[in-house]
């Protein structure tokens, strides 16, 4: 059963999205309706809609076409679907397509990769480098978790282009707020854990089953968000131990096996394609394997008053901020005392490494800490949780092809590098929506040929 509130609109609202009660300040062409639907667990879930999309859902039935799935196994690495924890998604990939070079790009965090997967270009086109940026018109460093930092056209904007309907189920805070309203039909994400900002697994996964379900979508996105949102606060990660880690790796696995269950029982598995992946892995670190950069920045005569950093676990980015015409031998500075860290596996120029493709809003400095280690700024206890990603160790995902449409390889699997930059051409090309070209064109390729 869907109930829809309709709501009139007349001004631009100043607020985040999300809120029925301040839909009505949005003009016309930018309004939603909020839909109400009764979920598999029992609950209500709700979600808003384009407007003029409620029509379809009332009358939605499974459609004949192809219908593709993009499931986001957050922070999984590709060892532990070998784990014996996860058999489900184990024999899932066993029967379709898989990638063991499966990877995360720079900066191997999730915001930064799960707009890749949907815009299919780097961050130096998309507008998102990482988690957390400092914003030099601000003076501050914050999440980009707006709409308006997302620079591409995503995969669902296209489809809706095409006359098609996508929807989104993502079960972190900041990626719901990134995305904005691309999709048709998008989740409002809750119950929200207190700190960790993510609706947990079980309601995620009933809002995906009710999306599919009830609306249909050409397109849907989820993100499962407990496998990370565990593994970073797991102490015994770091013991080799991961005995939280374990048991949401368990719980994840069923709830992908609740997906699968409910396409085939809905006569959808026969059209569909079913993308697994991760949009970067996790490593553990111990209290004492921290590396710190602001104090030994700020100790600089060059350099004090005149640097600012974006902490993202595994990686900082560090920023320029003095005159103009001191940036290099500033930027020269911050190599040098940032190399010679204990901790500190690579860093980087970022105006002389144009393969690191982040663009400008990277900053200048990008410095990766080794394996078992991660950064914590602006002192060493602003990060005490012991797991995190961002660093190159973090960079190897599990990533598959599976679903019952023909199209879909069965048993094999490729030699191919397929990185999340890969999502958006591999669906564009299995939904038949065309590909741009010129300065438009993907960096991405379609895994489907």
């Amino acid at each position: 059963m869907t109930d829809c509130v309709h709501r009139d609109a007349a001004t631009p609202s100043p607020f985040l999205d999300g809120d029925p009660e301040r839909e009505h300040l949005r003009p016309a062409a930018q309004r939603r309706t909020f839909l109400k639907v009764a979920g598999a667990g029992g609950a209500a879930l709700t979600f808003s809609a384009a407007l003029g999309a409620e029509r379809a859902a009332a009358t939605s039935r499974p459609a004949l076409g192809n219908r593709a799935y993009v499931i986001v196994v957050d922070g999984c690495r590709p060892d532990e679907i070998d784990s014996g924890l996860m058999p489900n998604l184990q024999a899932l990939r066993a029967g379709g397509l898989h990638f063991p070079q499966g990877r995360s790009l720079p900066i191997m965090e999730t915001i930064p990769n799960h707009v890749m997967m949907m815009t299919g270009v780097r961050p130096d086109r998309n507008g998102v480098p990482a988690n957390s940026v400092y914003d030099r018109a601000l003076g501050a460093e914050r999440t980009l978790e707006l709409p308006t930092d997302l620079k591409a056209t995503t995969l669902m904007t296209l489809a809706r282009k095409h006359g098609m309907t996508a929807g989104s189920v993502l079960s972190k805070e900041y990626l719901y707020g990134i995305f904005g309203r691309n999709a048709t039909y998008r989740w409002e994400p809750g119950p929200i854990v207190p700190v960790s900002g993510h609706a947990p697994d079980p309601f995620t996964m009933d809002a995906a089953l009710s999306i599919v379900e009830e609306f249909d979508p050409h397109l849907v996105f989820v993100n499962l968000g407990d496998v990370d949102r565990v593994g970073h606060t797991d102490l015994t990660g770091g013991l080799s131990l991961e005995l939280l880690r374990r048991t949401a790796l368990v719980a994840t696995d069923l709830q992908v096996k609740r997906f699968v269950d409910m396409l085939k029982s809905t006569g959808r598995w026969a059209r569909s394609l079913v993308v697994v992946l991760a949009d970067h892995s996790m490593d553990w670190s111990l209290p004492h394997k921290v590396v710190s950069l602001t104090s030994p920045l700020a100790a600089d005569p060059v350099l004090k008053g005149k640097v600012a950093i974006a902490q993202n676990g595994g990686a900082n980015l560090v920023y320029w901020t003095g005159p103009a015409s001191q940036r290099q031998a500033g930027v020269d500075r911050i190599v040098a005392i940032a190399k010679a860290q204990p901790g500190v596996l690579g860093v980087y120029d970022r105006a002389r490494v144009p393969r690191l493709r982040l663009g400008a809003n990277a900053g200048d400095v990008v410095v990766y800490c080794r394996a078992g280690w991660r950064f914590s700024d602006p002192h060493v206890l602003a990060n005490p949780i012991p797991g995190n990603h961002g660093h190159p160790t973090t960079e190897p995902i599990p990533f598959f092809l599976a679903g019952g449409h023909p199209a879909v390889p069965r048993g094999r699997t490729s030699p191919l590098v397929a990185t999340t930059v890969d999502v958006t051409p591999t669906v564009a090309r299995f939904l038949g929506l065309p590909f741009p070209t010129g300065r438009w064109a993907w960096d991405g390729r379609s895994l489907l040929g």
